[in-house]
């Protein structure tokens, strides 16, 4: 759940880089979530929370393409590999590129450093 709150704390910020652990769990949080709304709206029949379930997705719209972004960034790649269909998904799988890159010091280095220093 920190890594969901991560990427909605981060909410349009699109430079830098995010891991395969923050973009798939924000991913897997997002999909629970939505279905959860819709299971909850179908079961229940209540009109509101389908409304709700819409605004739900409309407002991890940009957190969710800004970590995708981050995510391309992580590999080397640019954001606007993104719109590539097939591409975009064996990209957000990869590991990380090694080291700094254009778009910044890697995230899982720096994580790993300061777990170490505690």
């Amino acid at each position: 759940m920190n890594w969901y709150l991560k990427v909605l704390q981060n909410y349009a910020g699109f430079e830098g880089r995010a891991r395969r652990k923050e973009y798939w769990m924000f991913f897997l949080f997002n999909i629970l979530i939505s279905y959860g709304l819709q299971i909850i709206a179908f079961v229940v029949d209540v009109p509101a929370l389908v409304f709700l379930a819409l605004i739900y997705s409309l407002g991890v719209l940009i957190p969710g393409i800004a970590v995708g972004v981050r995510r391309m960034h992580d590999v080397g790649k640019s954001g606007w590999f993104l719109l590539v269909p097939i591409y975009n998904l064996i990209l957000a799988c990869t590991d990380s590129e090694q080291g700094e890159n254009q778009y910044g010091a890697n995230p899982k280095i720096e994580e790993e450093a300061s777990l170490q220093k505690v």
